[in-house]
């Protein structure tokens, strides 16, 4: 892989707002944006909408390889759009949310996306985000930023996301999603959920979203 330099890689786990952040954050930097969770999100999408049976490994990963997948910036907000179907809600639904670690963990999945991860950085200076961005998927990248924040403030959070969508959430059931997401991102065999040693800490539990934006362009201006 060849030496990164203007990228922003951001990670963190579920629910700690990475996508809010990074969107504003290549907004004030002039970068593009790279929603990695997105594209294993709208995988588990195609392949439940497919009604391809999880566990079969090798129909997993035929489909995410065939997967349509086209992400686009309109208005300032980033679209997903799978097979010409806006899904950009639809991958945040607590279906997909339940399924999407029978996806993430698949070594030759995950193997596929970053391939395109990283094509769409060597592109253009990005913004990425997800769980192994800067350990994985641009180790080489000088702005390396861990998120974080509390469970029960990222259980709050995801709730007022999906609630101003117009979806319905169990606050309770939605905490314990984001437990066991962690979990499972922790534990994993490929690229688990780590803190890079030179990623900086952003603990943004009694922060403000403006807040959490300044501290990560700051750091960024100061490398980049």
């Amino acid at each position: 892989m060849s030496e990164i330099t203007d990228i922003v890689a951001i990670d963190g786990p579920a629910g700690v707002g990475k996508s809010t952040v990074a969107e504003r954050v290549a907004q004030a930097l002039g970068f593009a944006y790279l929603d990695t969770g997105a594209m294993y999100r709208a995988a588990t999408w195609w392949a439940l909408h497919r009604r391809i049976d999880l566990d079969d490994t090798e129909a997993v990963v035929a489909s995410t390889r065939a997967l349509p997948l086209e992400m686009r910036e309109d208005d300032g907000r980033l679209r997903v759009l799978v097979d010409g179907q806006d899904v950009t809600v639809r991958i945040r639904f607590p279906e997909v949310t339940r399924e999407v670690c029978r996806i993430d963990q698949n070594p030759q999945v995950r193997q596929h996306l970053v391939s395109l991860q990283r094509a769409f950085g060597a592109k253009q200076p990005t913004v990425a985000e997800g769980r192994d961005i800067c350990t994985v998927v641009f180790p080489k990248a000088k702005c390396k930023v861990f998120l974080d924040a509390s469970l029960e403030e990222r259980a709050r959070r995801r709730a007022a996301q999906l609630r101003a969508q117009g979806v319905d959430v169990d606050l309770e059931a939605l905490r314990q999603g984001i437990l066991e997401r962690d979990e499972n991102t922790r534990q994993r065999r490929e690229s688990p959920l780590r803190r890079a040693e030179d990623a900086s800490l952003v603990d943004t539990t009694a922060m403000t979203l403006d807040e959490v934006v300044d501290r990560v362009v700051c750091l960024a201006r100061e490398v980049l």
